[in-house]
């Protein structure tokens, strides 16, 4: 079964709803402009229920089904990133310091095509749970939801999300069972020596080799205190010290991202960082405060909900375009939360060559929403059978 028909009637549509979010993106938590633009068009479809302001500015909509059943909750992410966009396109964004370069634009105009088929068609029974989630790129918008009790509040049995791939061909779908991203923890080491002048450094504290000393410590982790078959990255990604050729600085910090999928690795990560920094300061005579923040936990597919969410993309795209065991990825995903309270499955949809994630030249690809939308759709339809 390719994209539906219906869907493909509104295609065009669909593209002009994904501009518009596109042209005038949000951040975190405040996406306000872009849940009023939801909840409109969610009104014009005539679905069921509309719920505001929960997670500030994330919205519920419940869309019935024929007769009894449970409650589907299919999830796309709202707020955009940050940073200045390069595309140049006619439909750029027009918010300077902010671009929606990961695409959920385009998650919300897939859901928003789901929506619009279904209010239609009601072909399933029970309900279906349209989750728009503000605050994904580091917020957790995710989690204040399960925190907020959506997920017992509208009886949400299970959960599905879809993610935008570039690179991957488009119209593809990609997923596993099991863990699929991995949790994302984040550690800041700051550094207080004795600064002094660069041509005596034997009157000083050096706070630089220090953190130099600490940054080589925390990279044994991986190499001798864990097994090298359960996966684990650590990657120091800043450094900061000094303001001139020839001062030894009093301070200096350091920040380091920590990938995992298993809790006892990320348990002991957290232990071994703490008596790294730890002991390194003792050595060169300074002292540290370590800042270690657990972040999204890893995202866990459900087997079963995983492996049926690949044979509904298999009716959309075919057998061929569908990869249902790939290898997980060491990225994270605040959908995590949601899959940690309730069984379900995330997966990627291709959109072509071209710029990767949270790039200043990513754009959506428009010719996908639909293959999106289709898959949404029909996954509430086999999942939830009328009659």
């Amino acid at each position: 079964m390719p994209v539906l028909n219906r869907i493909a009637d509104f295609s065009e549509e669909m593209k002009t709803w994904r501009r518009h979010l596109h042209q005038h993106p949000e951040l975190q938590f405040d996406c306000h402009q872009t849940a009023d633009f939801i909840a409109a068009r969610l009104e014009s479809f005539g679905v069921d229920e509309i719920h505001r302001g929960i997670a500030e500015s994330g919205i519920i909509a419940i869309i019935n089904g024929q007769g009894d059943g449970p409650t589907i909750g299919l999830r796309a992410d709202m707020d955009a990133l940050p940073m200045s966009e390069a595309t140049g396109l006619p439909h750029a964004s027009t918010v300077p310091g902010k671009m929606h370069a990961c695409g959920h634009d385009g998650h919300v105009t897939m859901l928003l095509g789901a929506a619009r088929y279904l209010a239609e068609t009601r072909n399933f029974s029970g309900r279906v749970a349209l989750i728009f989630q503000p605050a994904e790129e580091g917020g957790g918008g995710a989690g204040v939801m399960v925190r907020e009790g959506v997920l017992d509040r509208f009886g949400i049995t299970q959960v599905f999300a879809l993610h935008t791939s570039p690179n991957t061909p488009a119209g593809h779908f990609v997923t596993t069972p099991g863990p699929i991203m991995a949790a994302v923890d984040t550690a800041w080491v700051h550094v207080t020596g004795r600064g002094g002048h660069g041509a005596m450094p034997h009157e000083t504290a050096d706070p630089i080799v220090a953190a130099l000393a600490m940054i080589s410590a925390v990279q044994t982790i991986v190499s001798r205190n864990h097994m090298a078959t359960r996966d684990l990255v650590i990657s120091v990604t800043q450094i900061h010290a000094g303001t001139a050729d020839n001062v030894i600085p009093d301070e200096a910090w350091f920040c380091a991202t920590i990938r995992t999928f298993d809790k006892e690795v990320q348990a002991m990560v957290q232990r071994r960082f703490a008596e790294l920094v730890e002991g390194t300061a003792a050595a060169y005579g300074v002292t540290a405060r370590l800042d270690y923040q657990l972040g999204y936990p890893a995202t866990i597919n459900d087997p079963s909900r995983a492996a049926f969410a690949a044979e509904v993309a298999r009716e959309i795209s075919g057998a061929a375009a569908v990869e249902a065991e790939a290898s997980r990825e060491m990225g994270a995903e605040d959908f995590s939360y949601m899959l940690e309270q309730r069984p379900g499955a995330y997966l990627f949809l291709g959109q072509g060559e071209g710029p990767g994630l949270h790039h200043p030249g990513f754009d959506f690809n428009d010719e996908v929403a639909p293959v999106g939308a289709s898959f949404f759709a029909r996954l509430v339809e086999r999942a939830q059978p009328a009659g």
